[in-house]
This record gives structure tokens, C-alpha cells and sequence, in this order.
């Protein structure tokens, strides 16, 4: 393996604007970087990334902890941070959690072994006291879809209670009174602020919360199925349905439509997140908002500008108002 001493004698140059050239740390004529990167292309050095990790004290690595790899959700929201990385020539180690809190602390630790410069956390099951604790140590945290109040600076987050209370209402304007939900699994913080506000927007219009009209999915299209079919097989009377979540939307759509009934003729759907394929279905799907591709570009963005001094970046407010999708799966009554 060749040596920098060996690109260096090659290129005729120190060993010094070896370095700078490999490490960007210093502006070099143009013709001398050319004559040292075709020195090392012709000699094949490879950089060793460790040692410059150990010289820089940085690894130009950024870790990602989401709850699982499969979908859109988590796939808009790696890509989102990736991208803006990429672009910045910094790179991104991915670790997922699969819901679990063990696996999740477990995902955080192995991100910090790999030396990565900051963290970016869609921690789902983590306390409080943990991610706290974290950033108190150093560690440069940016949670997303989470707020804690000691950490606001370094959250990114949408009022998920404001959503589901939006989608709620937006049915209510629409004379719905009879108002099923398909809930997220309650163990998520994110499904327990939507389920709260869809209780709450009932609760402001002098609906009654009926609990036979409530069922817990797993914010999945598999989850959205089942539930809705348990709904229509009830017996309660309903005429629309509020989902957890886009996925839980198109398998309750599904299941209706199976069911010999057509939406929003029979029955309205409305969903929250508003993934890309939620245009692309029949009908088209109203939903909530959340533009979780742009919040993760957001988070790298922060990253770049706090942790790697990279000037000129613009950044925004930590908190995302939500906003009714308004499509074709919602009937009025009215």
C-alpha cells in the first residue's frame, strides 16, 4: 500500500498539500490538486479514513436511527436526510430499532461506537431521560417527530394532535357526526397525540366519544384492513373513518371496497401524512400533511451548519403546522 510520503515524492509537492488536498482543510491551486489526485489515482492510494477521523476528530459521518427499513414513511424520510449529506460530502450510517426499546438504545449505542458527528433520531421508544442525558454528553441529537421541552432547539416535529383534530373537524364541517378512528399502536407517542386529537375535536363539537367506533390498527395497510373490517362487521353505524396514519387509509379503503361498498359514496376516509402514493390510489386520498422528507433534509441541514460550520445555510422552525390534503375520499352530508 502505497504511503503519503510516496504520492508526495510522485506529485512533487509536500507532504503537507498532500493532506490539505485529502482532506479539503485548506484552499490548494487547482493544478496542484490535479497533480496530486492523479499521483494517488496512478500510485492507487487509498485515504485512510480512520486515521483522518482520528486526525480531524471527525468522521464525516452522520447516524440515522429509524424503526424499521420498509416503508414509504421511513423510506422518504432516509432519502430526505441523505440527499442533503450526499451533496455535502458527509456520510450516513443507518440503524433501525423495529420498535423495540432495547433495539433502540442498542441502535443509538452503535451509532456512537462508529464515531458518527451527530445523530439524527426517530426514536420511538426511548425515555425522555435517555435522549436528554445524550445531548447533555455531547453528542449533537436531532429528534424528529418528537418534542421535548429541555431539548425544543434540537427537535423537529409536527403537532400530531393538531392533525388528527384538523382531519376530525375537516369531517364535522362536512356533517359527519358518526366518526370511526383506526388508530396507531399506543405504544407510539406520535399515534397516542392523533388518537388525543381526534377525541378532542369530538369532544368541541359535542360529539360523543364512542368506543365501539375506536380501533387500534398498526399503522400499516395490513392493520387498516382488519380494522376496518372489524368496524363494518360491528354492526355500529358510521359514515366515515378517520385513520392513524396514509397506509392504515389504503387498507381500510381496501376492505371496503371489498366489503361491496364504494368510498366516499358509502363511506368517507381521510388519512395523515399524505405519502406520495396517497394521489396516486382511487380515490385520490384526503389526508393530513406532514412533510417528514423535508423535515429529515432539515435535520441534515442543521447538522451541516452546526456541526460542520458549512456557511450560507438557511434553517427552519422547529415546529411543522399541519394542513388538511383535500382530495376525493371525503363525501359531504351537507
Amino acid at each position: 500500500m502505497p504511503t503519503i510520503k510516496e504520492v508526495s515524492e510522485h506529485a512533487g509537492v509536500s507532504q503537507a498539500t498532500v493532506s490539505r488536498v485529502m482532506n479539503g482543510t485548506a484552499k490548494v491551486v487547482e493544478e496542484t490538486r490535479q497533480k496530486v489526485l492523479a499521483s494517488m489515482k496512478e500510485l492507487g492510494y487509498r485515504p485512510n479514513a480512520h486515521a483522518q477521523s482520528l486526525a480531524s476528530n471527525r468522521s464525516n459521518s452522520v447516524g440515522l436511527l429509524i424503526s424499521e427499513f420498509d416503508g414509504p414513511f421511513y423510506g422518504a424520510l432516509m432519502a430526505g436526510a441523505e440527499e442533503v449529506l450526499r451533496d455535502a460530502k458527509k456520510r450516513i450510517l443507518i440503524s433501525a430499532s423495529h420498535g423495540d426499546k432495547k433495539l433502540e438504545e442498542e441502535a443509538v449505542e452503535f451509532l456512537l461506537s462508529c464515531r458518527c458527528d451527530a445523530l439524527i433520531l426517530h426514536a420511538e421508544t426511548l425515555p425522555d431521560e435517555y435522549l436528554i442525558e445524550q445531548a447533555n454528553q455531547g453528542t449533537h441529537v436531532i429528534l424528529i417527530n418528537r418534542n421535548i421541552e429541555q431539548m425544543e432547539q434540537q427537535c423537529l416535529y409536527i403537532d400530531n394532535e393538531q392533525g388528527a383534530y384538523l382531519a376530525t373537524e375537516y369531517l364535522i364541517n362536512k356533517g359527519h357526526t358518526d366518526i370511526a378512528y383506526i388508530a396507531g399502536p399506543q405504544w407510539k407517542h406520535d399515534a397516542r397525540q392523533r388518537f388525543w386529537g381526534y377525541q378532542q375535536a369530538l369532544g368541541k363539537n359535542n360529539i360523543g366519544l364512542k368506543l365501539n367506533l375506536v380501533v387500534e390498527g398498526n399503522f400499516r395497510e395490513n392493520g387498516g384492513y382488519q380494522s376496518a373490517k372489524k368496524l363494518l362487521e360491528s354492526g355500529e353505524s358510521f359514515s366515515a373513518i378517520v385513520c392513524g396514519n396514509d397506509q392504515t387509509a389504503y387498507g381500510a379503503i381496501s376492505a371496503i371496497e371489498d366489503a361491496g361498498l364504494k368510498v366516499p359514496q358509502d363511506i368517507s376516509v381521510i388519512g395523515f401524512d399524505d405519502l406520495p402514493y396517497s394521489n396516486l390510489i382511487k380515490p385520490k386520498l384526503t389526508t393530513v400533511h406532514f412533510p417528514i422528507r423535508q423535515m429529515a433534509a432539515e435535520a441534515a441541514r442543521r447538522i451541516l451548519k452546526d456541526v460542520y460550520n458549512v456557511k450560507n445555510i438557511e434553517t427552519q422552525a422547529s415546529r411543522v403546522e399541519a394542513h388538511i390534503v383535500e382530495r376525493e375520499s371525503v363525501k359531504s352530508l351537507l
